[in-house]
């Protein structure tokens, strides 16, 4: 009789390692499909994301998330410049062996994503934003509870509630306690908390470069590309308000922006298997 073979999942899939440039880049890799790399927040590492909404995605695609260089259980030169972020989600590919692929990314992840399929249009399927703030100039920034929660040197579940859900909701702060279980499920092989100096050096490093300044044509290329872009955002949005897309979106032809109602920066968290859907229902139809 033969072994059954194991069915991972986000919870109890293997960290695996590339070697890549002189560093190791941590990853984990589930499903089968349609390849999409997905780039993590701010302070996040591959335990940061929740797992129903991997496996959900799963369901139809293979889903690759990983740990930026000097980060979580990677190695090599930690930053939050984003094109050194960008670049290790373009390592990460070349050494999967992957064409071509969708490219994702949550909050700071998103603006790595989009310098990605600036950078390598080519290679680009399709992008899929989460949470994130359009390149360029802005109206809106983000507000102070942000930077007053973000920075604490360890985040608690209220934290976390403030930063990516929706408080004043009593559903919306049910499904901040349902994620949080969720994403503590997993109790082995975790990648490391980032440290707050090091935490502290890298915003100093990104605060003198700015955060998203379009100094490389980053507006003008969503403006005018022809791939598809997926932005999905909580119409409480504390981070990167999402009346900063409604100033963009009618000059994009591609750029498709779904707003969910009563929630906040993790809209993937709050609805997983809903967010998961759309994006899945996004990369199979043209």
């Amino acid at each position: 009789m033969s072994t059954p073979v194991p069915v991972h999942t986000a919870v109890n899939t293997p960290t695996r390692f590339a070697e890549v440039k002189g560093r190791r880049l941590a990853y984990r890799d589930i499903g089968q499909g349609v390849p999409i790399i997905l780039c993590v927040r701010f302070r996040g590492i591959l335990d940061s994301w929740d797992p129903a909404f991997l496996d959900a995605l799963a369901v139809h695609h293979r889903v690759i998330t990983f740990d930026y260089s000097g980060l979580g259980q990677s190695t090599g030169e930690p930053s939050y410049v984003r094109k050194k972020m960008a670049q290790d989600a373009i390592d990460l590919a070349d050494a999967l062996g992957l064409e071509r692929f969708v490219i994702g990314g949550w909050s700071l992840g998103g603006i790595a994503a989009q310098v990605v399929a600036r950078l390598h249009p080519e290679r680009i399927l399709k992008n899929v934003l989460i949470g994130t703030t359009p390149p360029g100039k802005v109206r809106f920034g983000a507000k102070p509870i942000f930077f007053e929660r973000a920075l604490k040197p360890v985040n608690d579940l209220d934290d976390e509630t403030v930063l990516f859900f929706h408080p004043e909701s009593q559903k919306s702060r049910a499904a901040a306690v349902a994620s949080h279980n969720r994403i503590a499920a997993r109790t082995t092989d975790l990648s490391p908390a980032i440290p707050m100096p090091t935490v502290l050096k890298m915003m100093a490093e990104t605060r003198a470069e700015d955060l998203f300044v379009d100094d490389n044509g980053y507006r003008d290329f969503l403006e005018t590309t022809d791939i598809p872009v997926l932005v999905i955002s909580g119409d409480q949005e504390i981070v990167f308000p999402v009346e900063n897309w409604f100033d963009l979106t009618p000059r994009t032809k591609s750029v498709h922006l779904m707003v969910f109602p009563q929630m906040g920066h993790g809209p993937q968290h709050e609805a997983p298997r809903l967010c998961a859907d759309l994006i899945t229902s996004f990369i199979r139809n043209n």
